[in-house]
């Protein structure tokens, strides 16, 4: 639908980024970690501190993409009996402080119990701009693409080297908001280098006609940022900052949050110094 179309929050924030010279920092906080309070404090801060947009993830029982540091903060989110419908609250309470776009990133189960069309229509009320999807494909989503479009809201599916040009030209076709290149195989978590991977797996993206790709799964330090700041519209970090606020809390979150920021202009002559 082209109404939903040009109103996508993830969009507009991406292409905020670009028109100041930079990409889009995209943060990833777990909700209900270490509680639902300090997510939502935690995601103020990303907001506050450089971060354009910001992934909340719904603890799941069995993430079969997340490394040692995002389970373990998922599986004490569950412990203390975080319930999904929290996720809404969760993404309220950092839309109405800041001007983040907030996307939710779930498996595709929790959504399928609580109903496609009554999650979305929660979620879309709470502000939030879509939904990360990493384990559906669009061969399978005819539902979520009638809810999303219904209600407006981004939809984000994943694309990896591993993706045949058929896969990735379907999965540009059916995302809206932008699409998310994860550059390595395996689970998330830091890494001391970025796979080069990730600027094959965002070429074809950006062959297939994605105008917004952004790269996710194993970047935690600015020069990373800075490296695939150079050809990708937006960088994502997640177990970095899920370490920050398990070992230092909101202010770490917010410390490394406005280190990582640091790397995002890109290298055409903008600097950033005056910015």
């Amino acid at each position: 639908m082209s109404t939903a179309q040009t109103t996508s929050k993830s969009a507009a924030a991406i292409d905020k980024a670009r028109a100041e010279g930079r990409s889009a920092l995209i943060g990833y906080l777990p909700a209900g970690y270490p509680s639902v309070e300090e997510t939502i404090a935690a995601g103020i801060a990303l907001a506050e501190n450089g971060a354009d947009l910001i992934e909340i993830g719904i603890p799941y029982s069995d993430p079969v993409m997340d490394g040692q540091v995002i389970q373990a903060a998922t599986t004490e989110a569950l412990a203390k009996g975080f319930h999904v419908r929290q996720v809404f609250d969760v993404v309220a309470g950092i839309t109405s402080k800041t001007d983040a776009a907030v996307l939710v990133m779930t498996y595709w189960n929790p959504v399928v119990r609580m109903g496609v069309d009554e999650f979305s229509r929660r979620l879309s009320e709470a502000g939030g701009a879509g939904l990360i999807t990493p384990d559906l494909i669009p061969d399978e989503a005819a539902e979520w693409m009638e809810a999303s479009d219904k209600y407006g809201l981004d939809r984000v599916f994943l694309v990896a080297p591993s993706s045949t040009t058929e896969r990735m030209q379907r999965t540009v076709d059916a995302s809206r908001g932008f699409v998310y290149a994860v550059s390595i195989m395996g689970v998330t978590g830091a890494r001391t280098s970025v796979s080069t991977a990730a600027k094959d797996v965002v070429a074809a993206a950006h062959a297939a006609g994605a105008e917004r790709v952004c790269v996710g799964l194993g970047v935690s330090n600015a020069e990373q940022v800075r490296e695939i700041a150079a050809y990708a519209e937006g960088v994502i970090v997640g177990t970095a900052l899920v370490a920050a606020i398990r070992d230092g809390g909101v202010d770490a979150v917010a410390a490394l949050t406005k280190d990582l920021s640091t790397g995002l202009t890109r290298e055409t002559g903008l600097t950033g110094e005056e910015a």
